[in-house]
């Protein structure tokens, strides 16, 4: 019988499984023939699910929204794929990459996608996750880096990006030059508009290169300060997989290694309904493409693969923005000698942004040394950190032991064991004159249909993190220990219930937290999924901790009050037909701080996403109506955007909220985008404060993008 009506009759059969991502629902029979305009809402779908508890508007996830894209274009051959390509997929466990790799270890290569039906942990709900990604082949296909094979074989993508808010902001309205002079920080230096470009060379999952340049509004564009056109410029080499050489980094690029507390560059996800993601997975080095200006190294990495032993070196040296607060004037150059703070917004629109722009050069070398099996991997990494300025901090009391040295150095041993059904993984950091960093944590599957998860972390109040992302409530790696227990459960056929409860102590002060504290967060989504065209959600999470008292004391230190957010939430996504989707949400929340008025907040939205396979437009659409007391009890929701394009706005005081994103197909290798929204608020006569700030009550933003495939 051939492959695609067995699929169909096994999917038949199991209609009623759930899903926690709506895409993987497609049979296979039409996979090969589905089109672009769909593979953007699968990886958008997955990247929404990853980051949907987010609390950042505008945060940049291109690097993931990379991997996956690469790996729909150019499926992962499960018999040749190694341990480490299965792990950058990032939909697999490492329990069922063990069981995946011991299957075909002991059984010989995959004949079809079926046999995947047969291993541990592969029911059809993961394998539909997997099929728009990965193939079966026996073909060796081994690249071979020719110039003609790069020039034939390769594929190359510029992308060009415009977007500006259309309503006046005071940084760009007009004034006079004797009011400047006076004020040189009361106005932004260059025009509203931002501007981004990209371009990229990719040849299979081996060669890499390319370049990046933004401008963000209020940023001068060829000249002033920036005569040499965009703020930010980003370019990268980077070769993998080839011989002995495991990866190759030149220019900009990532490195992570662990579970990210001795050292992690770039984003990693938090605490979300899928419990499998407080697990890190460790890349080593990878090419840099995004615009965070800070999260990224420049100068160059190599990795060596030697059998079962990968040694990893890195180096960078990367200018930095910073606060200075001594600059030698006597010289040409105004050296500076002292910064208080280093600066991570990457915005230079006024005189003291400009003057604050890379400040400092900050040089970091390091590497990694792993001992890595199918079921087990023991890694040491060490990596030292240096300024070319002296460091002088703001001390204050909840800050007291945190670094103040131009110099740090930092130790780490990490590991991840595969015992049966269980995965054990963890690291412990040490602080070179300072304090430690540990966390461990187990993922177990006891059933097809039950698995559990468990993470226990304490870091010191004095653990001087160079770049690290630890998973934790606190925004550092520092004065926090905490214990998180999680379950997903599929008590029916057609339900999965997802939950985790995270309980977590600062033992010393934090910023507007005078005393040690604690508190706790949990969350439970229960799934419903009666059809593959239907599938609803539940959910409620609360979180509660401990902040200052707001009532104002005449003497002594601000006693404690608890804090307490409780939200709410109903999801459904229904799908009419192969071109029309609807998707919704109600959203209410509940925000109490004791000694404070009880607030409350709600959203209401409805999109409408129209994707036909034969016409090359597509559209989605959103229409929302929010109404929260204040910022406090602000509410996020993911916004489909534009092509690499992330929103993650707030919505809070009241109001609507729409947008229309168009694409439209141009011809082959060939797409453009435009997208509009605004925000109409009923009780604000002015939006936002301080250079931001729009007289009025409508914030509207326009963004057009065109791509070339090539």
């Amino acid at each position: 019988m051939p492959f695609s009506i067995q699929y169909k009759i096994c999917l038949t059969q199991n209609l009623s499984k759930f899903s926690f991502v709506i895409f993987l629902l497609l049979p296979y029979s039409v996979f090969s023939q589905i089109k672009e305009e769909d593979k953007n809402a699968i990886i958008e779908k997955r990247v929404e699910y990853l980051v949907e508890d987010a609390e950042e508007s505008d945060a940049d996830y291109t690097t993931i929204f990379d991997q996956l894209s690469y790996y729909y274009d150019h499926p992962l051959n499960l018999n040749r794929a190694k341990l480490d390509e299965l792990e950058s997929l990032g939909l697999l466990t490492s329990i069922q990459i063990n069981n995946l790799l011991g299957h075909i270890e002991k059984n010989g290569k995959l004949m079809t996608l079926e046999e995947l039906q047969t291993i541990d942990g592969y029911d059809m709900e993961v394998i539909k996750m997997l099929l728009p990604f990965i193939k079966v082949s026996s073909n060796v296909d081994s690249p071979q880096l020719s110039l003609n094979e790069l020039v034939k074989n390769g594929e190359n993508t510029l992308f060009l990006r415009y977007q500006q808010v259309l309503e006046e902001k005071k940084g760009f309205s007009e004034t006079t030059d004797s009011a400047l002079a006076a004020s040189p920080n009361s106005r932004y230096r260059g025009d509203p508009t931002k501007l981004y470009t990209r371009y990229r060379y990719k040849y299979g999952n081996h060669l890499s290169f390319g370049f990046t340049a933004e401008k963000d509004p209020g940023e001068e564009f060829f000249k002033g300060t920036q005569k040499n056109g965009f703020d930010f410029y980003s370019a990268h080499f980077f070769l993998q997989n080839q011989g002995k050489i495991k990866q190759l980094a030149i220019g900009d690029y990532q490195a992570q290694f662990g579970q990210g507390l001795t050292f992690w560059t770039g984003r990693a996800f938090g605490k979300s309904a899928d419990i499998m993601t407080i697990k890190r997975s460790a890349v080593g080095l990878r090419p840099y493409a995004s615009v965070d200006e800070s999260r990224f190294m420049r100068g160059a990495g190599l990795a060596l693969e030697f059998g079962k032993f990968d040694i990893t070196a890195f180096y960078s040296n990367n200018k930095m923005d910073a606060n200075i607060s001594v600059a030698d004037s006597s010289s040409e150059s105004s050296d500076v000698l002292e910064v208080s703070s280093i600066q991570m917004s990457g915005l230079h629109r006024t005189f003291n942004e400009v003057e604050d722009k890379d400040a400092i050069a900050q040089e970091q070398m390091g590497g990694h040394l792993s001992y890595k099996t199918r079921r087990l991997n023991i890694g040491i990494t060490g990596v030292h950190s240096k300024i070319d300025s002296d460091f002088a901090p703001n001390i204050q009391t909840y800050s007291q032991f945190r670094n103040s040295e131009s110099e740090l150095t930092n130790l780490g041993l990490d590991y991840n064991w595969i015992y049966k059904n269980f995965n054990f993984f963890g690291e412990y950091s040490q602080s070179i004159d300072g304090g430690s960093a540990f966390i461990s944590g187990a993922l177990v599957t006891l059933d097809p249909r039950l698995s559990l998860a468990a993470l226990y972390r304490d870091y010191d109040r004095d653990f001087h993190a160079i770049s690290s992302a630890g998973i934790g409530e606190g925004s550092t790696v520092e004065n926090e220990k905490g214990t998180l227990l999680g379950i997903v459960a599929k008590p029916a056929k057609k339900l999965t219930l997802s939950a985790y409860y995270d309980h977590f102590v600062f033992p010393w002060l934090k910023y507007q937290i005078n005393a040690p504290s604690r508190g706790y967060q949990y969350l439970a989504q229960l799934t419903y999924k009666p059809s593959k065209k239907m599938e609803m959600y539940v959910r409620v999470r609360e979180r509660n901790r401990q902040e200052n008292t707001n009532v104002d004391l005449d003497e002594g230190i601000d006693y404690l009050v608890h804090e307490k957010q409780t939200n709410y939430r109903y999801n459904y996504s229904f799908k009419i037909s192969e071109s029309f989707k609807l998707k919704g949400r109600v959203e209410l929340v509940n925000y109490d701080k004791e000694e404070n008025p009880f607030e409350t907040g709600y959203l209401i939205y409805q999109d409408v996403v129209y994707k036909p396979k034969s016409s090359p437009f597509s559209f989605s659409f959103r229409y929302g109506l929010f109404d929260t007391d204040s910022y406090n009890s602000r509410i996020y929701a993911y916004e489909n955007d534009i092509l690499y394009v992330f929103s993650i706005p707030a919505y809070y005081h009241r109001g609507t909220r729409t947008y229309l994103t168009v694409r439209y197909k141009v011809r082959r290798g060939i797409d453009f985008w435009v997208r509009y929204g605004a925000t109409f608020y009923d009780n604000l006569d002015v939006i936002s404060s301080g250079l931001e700030e729009i007289q009025g009550n409508t914030k509207s933003e326009i963004k057009a993008q065109l791509r070339f495939k090539f």
